[in-house]
């Protein structure tokens, strides 16, 4: 009876444990969460209000009409700057687009193959189960070989997008190939989020540090202190 009772207070630890590790996890991967994506709407909103404020001075308009006008123009804006932006920004800003799109399409097509709904199914080739780091390494391989090849800097530009593709597949199974097990749907899995939104924050505050960098930049040329680009 006493081994028993050993026996149950043991089980009863590691679950405690096991819920313990879990929460922390969960902690962890919010708040990466919070910082790679709470960025982004906070960035959207200011310029949504900003072109609301702006629309505000019309007189005769309905407030439904004034939020519809200023969502209008902050996508016309972003489509602006993003045709305006700098080489390296675009890069940077194509690799996240790239990152998250496969990223988000990968975990939503892998619950429904979990839960079995949607047109997902798993690959099998000669009875091995293809997993999706597989094509996302040889995705973001064949990316990178043909910009090193190309002298065609706007192909270099588009390549950023299925290279970042690629990345976030290879991303998502990162605690597999760390860990050698398919843990993708329990607690070490987590560690592929966490991954990944980890990266997305790097790109995000490299593409919003660059901005601010070569604002500073232009105003202190323009100031003339420092001296002009090309020199």
């Amino acid at each position: 009876m006493g081994t028993s009772h050993l026996s149950t207070r043991l089980r009863r630890r590691a679950r405690a444990r096991t819920r313990v590790g879990w929460a922390r996890s969960e902690r962890a991967t919010v708040g990466l969460a919070a910082v790679a994506l709470g960025g982004a709407g906070v960035v959207l909103a200011g310029q949504f209000g900003r072109m609301l404020r702006r629309r505000a001075t019309e007189d005769g308009e309905t407030a439904e009409r004034l939020v519809e006008a200023a969502a209008i123009d902050t996508v016309a804006v972003a489509a602006s700057g993003y045709s305006e932006a700098s080489r390296t920004e675009t890069v940077l800003f194509n690799l996240l687009a790239g990152f998250l799109g496969s990223f988000a399409l990968v975990r939503l097509s892998t619950l429904g193959i979990r839960d079995e709904w949607g047109p997902f199914r798993n690959v099998s080739v000669g009875g091995h189960h293809i997993h999706h780091f597989v094509p996302g390494i040889l995705l973001a391989f064949a990316a990178g070989t043909v910009a090193l090849l190309t002298d065609d800097e706007g192909l270099e530009e588009h390549l950023a997008i299925p290279m970042g593709a690629g990345m976030g597949l290879t991303f998502d199974e990162a605690a597999l190939l760390l860990d050698l097990r398919d843990v993708y749907w329990t607690r070490e899995g987590l560690l592929s989020v966490q991954l990944s939104l980890g990266a997305t924050a790097i790109l995000s505050i490299a593409i919003l540090t660059r901005r601010i960098l070569r604002r500073g930049e232009r105003r202190q040329e323009a100031a003339g202190q420092i001296p002009p680009a090309g020199f």
